[in-house]
């Protein structure tokens, strides 16, 4: 791929996604858009650049697909979900009825059903108004994610009572997978969401907001814009979650550290 494609490429991975690509992943990029290149009987990366630049938004997205890297897992970072616990179970304590957990960046959806596991095991069968708003920008992973369905790898940080109590157990020849129940994929609602681009269309107000490894992706410009919308979507007293190599000290904003990487709207 010569440079100046490359670097058309990654305005359009910046511009329709506000992913800002090292100039070390040239290959990553010739590599990750091969599939979409014999897909469409495309020869030449200049083919399918030019393919791009006079896109309705179909190849885009399914360019973006490609791009995305989606890397997730159940409990990851399990010290936010204790702390999730402890705030559902205040809320609870308290008398509040409804809650709104945002996934911002969900991949293939462990991470909501982590939120959901958690919900389900503070709640119960209560009258209470939990919902988790899942978002991503790959819609392959969003499919994924609704399906609810995992190998046995994807399932290893989930207990074996959880396995028993959320998910149901099936063969396929050789193969075990685990399907979320009901119960739990009755609370999320999944949604294709660009983080680069707010406002964003839901009204709020939001109890916590899982905003994880997704931000060291952005430059300071869309972390700000992100950042400054989460907050606005927030209820005070709202809590923001961060992945570990994330850090909002840079940024302008008016959140607390009350933690590592665990931010309050005061």
């Amino acid at each position: 791929m010569d440079s100046a494609t490359f670097e058309r490429l990654r305005t359009i991975i910046y511009d329709s996604s506000g992913i800002s690509l090292r100039e070390t992943k040239e290959a990553m990029v010739s590599a990750r858009i091969a599939k979409r290149m014999r897909a469409l009987g495309l020869e030449t990366h200049e083919q399918y650049l030019r393919v791009l630049e006079h896109d309705d938004g179909g190849e885009t997205t399914r360019f973006l697909d490609v791009i995305s890297t989606n890397v997730t897992s159940f409990f990851r970072e399990s010290q936010h979900f204790d702390f999730l616990r402890d705030v559902l179970t205040a809320r609870q304590r308290s008398g509040i009825s409804k809650i709104r957990i945002w996934s911002a960046a969900a991949s293939t959806g462990e991470e909501a059903l982590s939120a959901a596991m958690v919900a389900w095991d503070v709640f119960g069968a209560r009258p209470v108004d939990c919902k988790i708003l899942a978002t991503d920008i790959s819609t392959r992973a969003l499919v994924k994610a609704q399906q609810g369905i995992y190998d046995e790898l994807q399932m290893e940080n989930v207990p074996e009572q959880l396995r028993r109590r959320f998910f149901v157990r099936m063969r396929d020849g050789n193969v075990t997978r685990y399907r979320a129940c009901v119960e739990l994929m009755g609370r999320i609602v999944y949604r294709r969401l660009n983080l680069s681009r707010p406002p964003f269309p839901m009204r709020g107000p939001l109890d916590v907001v899982f905003c994880r490894n997704v931000m060291i992706y952005f430059d300071n410009e869309v972390r700000n814009r992100l950042i400054k919308e989460i907050y606005r979507l927030l209820q005070p007293g709202g809590y923001l979650f961060t992945g570990h190599a994330e850090s909002l000290n840079s940024l302008k904003t008016d959140f607390v550290c009350i933690r590592p990487t665990i931010y309050q709207k005061h």
